[in-house]
């Protein structure tokens, strides 16, 4: 299954994870998006919810298990090549989740470049991908709405 060019839209998931007004990131190391902070996720794979696939994203990217605990947001992401063809197109499904220890020991997983605990007032600093800050925003303001 190609995920450049592809003969139709890829679903991925991503986790808003949340810690003493921390979110953890992921800076990435493949395309899409090489060398960008953003949330740990990737691909839903068949027979899998996109719940069970955020948690496992995040087990196998950043070394922690998570509590899944709502639904942060969902957002198309198609990009174009210079003539005009769909180079990727995802629909990410993003949740809010909270670790499931206070363990803040965090492992990058061979998708991942670096990963951080960064504090959410520092989130804007860095080179991230399109729309993380407001997605960031959302599972925040979930969070504060009584979900943790």
């Amino acid at each position: 299954m190609s995920r450049e060019y592809p003969d139709y839209p890829r679903v991925g998931v991503g986790a808003v994870v949340l810690s003493r007004e921390r979110v953890l990131l992921v800076r990435r190391g493949k395309p899409p998006a090489e060398g960008r902070w953003s949330l740990p996720g990737g691909l839903v794979e068949l027979g899998e919810t996109s719940v069970a696939a955020a948690r496992r994203e995040v087990e196998e990217e950043c070394g922690i298990k998570v509590r899944v605990v709502g639904l942060a947001g969902v957002v198309d992401r198609v990009t174009h090549d210079a003539d005009g063809r769909v180079r990727y197109h995802w629909v990410l499904v993003d949740y809010l989740a909270f670790p499931e220890s206070d363990d803040d020991t965090i492992t990058a997983g061979d998708d991942a470049a670096e990963v951080r605990w960064v504090p959410i007032d520092e989130v804007e600093r860095l080179l991230t991908t399109d729309g993380l800050m407001d997605m960031i925003r959302r599972a925040a303001a979930l969070a504060a709405g009584g979900a943790s």
